[in-house]
């Protein structure tokens, strides 16, 4: 009878969500631990499917990782997409809070995302990468339309490795916090800016 109550409880969920169901008990595993660490059964018992459900969605760990990588990778970009027509420098300290929030309500998404930069296949890392590189475009096409910024950007070779180095230093200093840092969120959003502006600076 119970076995029968889980299996109405299974088909209650629909594609999307089943698929979302999996990907956040995947985000919280590799967070946890390292790829090669990662069993298929943990994920499948944890989210109370077989493993048979679980590679219909994603045919092998690999997929699935990288699934989970993409997910995170989305939420970043849209969640630090640009207004246009608002100078960046006005958009900085409201754009750390909502990625900050972020951060903080999706730990384990958050950390599953940067963990792919250490795993051992290159598939999987080029994900990552890729992800990183959209976030820098985002960045860069964001100063070069700023009517304070975008003539420095257009005489500044360097400014791209600079924003690249931003990016490595906020998530440094996001995951770090995570650890349990003594710094507010406010504290660690004025930080972040002071570090943006400071390398926008000619």
């Amino acid at each position: 009878m119970a076995g029968k109550q889980g299996e109405r409880t299974r088909r209650r969920l629909s594609t999307g969500e089943r698929r979302e169901q999996l990907l956040s008990v995947g985000a919280r595993l590799f967070s946890e631990s390292p790829y090669d660490e990662v069993w298929i059964e943990q994920v499948a018992e944890i989210a109370g499917v077989s493993r048979g459900l679980l590679y219909h969605y994603f045919p092998t760990k690999r997929d699935f990782f990288a699934a989970v990588v993409e997910r995170e990778s989305g939420r970043m970009l849209a969640m630090t997409a640009a207004v246009p027509g608002i100078p960046v420098r006005e958009q900085l300290a409201a754009g750390l809070d909502t990625y900050l929030e972020y951060v903080s309500a999706h730990a384990h998404g958050y950390r599953a995302f940067h963990r792919a930069d250490a795993a051992g296949d290159q598939s999987v890392r080029k994900v990552y990468q890729r992800a990183l590189a959209a976030q820098e475009r985002q960045i860069l096409a964001a100063l070069a339309a700023d009517p304070e910024f975008g003539a420095q950007a257009e005489g500044r070779p360097d400014l791209q490795l600079a924003v690249r180095g931003w990016l490595a230093f906020i998530t440094a200093v996001c995951l770090e916090w995570l650890r349990g840092s003594d710094l507010s969120r406010e504290q660690v959003r004025d930080l972040c800016a002071r570090a943006l502006l400071g390398v926008l600076r000619p």
